[in-house]
């Protein structure tokens, strides 16, 4: 039997820094899901596998094959599609699947058109029967612990002011998605995170870094509530803070929240396919 696939669908992006990261960021959760799948089939949970002990038992249910009366556990596939300027698509990648159950992760931080829209136009597309969706990456605590990480590594220290910079969405579920990630971050740094838009929606990140130097912060840094370099990204710079902070990338913690939000969405599916 085939373990489900796992699809991590991303925006897309020109930059070849953000394209290796969204590679890295795939090969981690293949790398997680390898280990739980090994120390399933030896009866145990040690290592990585440790950490996805309710997991292993859906993924030994769903994935065990039988070669010589001996059980193996199958590690899940895991491919990665783009909803906007890179390929392939969700679409494409899920009919090169063929009969593999497919479990898709919205690797977005807030759920707007590409969420409602685009995910479910491709599912649909691609015409396969055994999808399941996921909700999106974000928002989430652990995004906002990682994104705490980000900032004291671009220099930020208690009594520094903070702007949290999102690309913006003119979709009204999204702002308030992203709102609560503002409000996460600002719980877990005890200091406001300033709420300001890259592209889309006001205010725009630049005005808000000058209104709050001009309130008499002495320092202001950038929280980049983006998932990978790119053009947004690199905007930020140039915005009069005095740290930018990095995306928030590959860590481990949200390797664990995609594969978190991986094994819940197996149990949606409601049948496995021989591969």
């Amino acid at each position: 039997m085939s373990a489900a696939a796992l699809v991590l669908v991303a925006h897309g992006t020109r930059s070849a820094r953000g394209v290796e990261m969204i590679a890295e960021l795939a090969g981690a959760v293949r790398r997680e899901l390898n280990a739980a799948a090994f120390a399933c089939a030896a009866g145990g949970q040690t290592g990585a596998g440790a950490d996805f002990g309710a997991a292993s038992a859906s993924l030994r249910e769903l994935a065990v094959a039988v070669d010589s009366g001996t059980a193996v556990v199958a590690a899940p596939r895991v491919r990665t599609a783009f909803v906007d300027v890179l390929g392939p698509s969700p679409a494409e990648v899920l009919r090169d699947l063929d009969s593999v159950p497919a479990v898709v992760v919205p690797a977005f931080l807030a759920s707007g058109y590409h969420v409602y829209q685009d995910v479910p136009r491709e599912v649909a597309a691609s015409a396969h029967d055994a999808v399941a969706v996921t909700q999106a990456m974000g928002p989430d605590p652990a995004l906002a612990e990682v994104m705490a990480l980000r900032l004291r590594a671009a220099g930020w220290r208690p009594g520094d002011a903070v702007v949290f910079a999102a690309a913006g969405s003119s979709d009204s579920r999204a702002r308030q998605d992203v709102q609560r990630a503002a409000n996460l971050l600002s719980d877990r740094i005890g200091t406001p995170a300033h709420l300001a838009y890259i592209a889309t929606g006001e205010p725009r990140v630049p005005e808000v870094v000058a209104a709050v130097r001009a309130s008499g912060a002495r320092r202001v840094f950038i929280a980049s509530y983006l998932l990978a370099h790119g053009l947004f990204h690199q905007r930020l710079h140039e915005a009069g803070a005095d740290g930018v902070a990095e995306p928030i990338g590959v860590h481990p913690s949200v390797v664990r929240l995609l594969i978190d939000r991986y094994y819940t969405a197996i149990e949606s599916l409601s049948t496995v396919r021989v591969a």
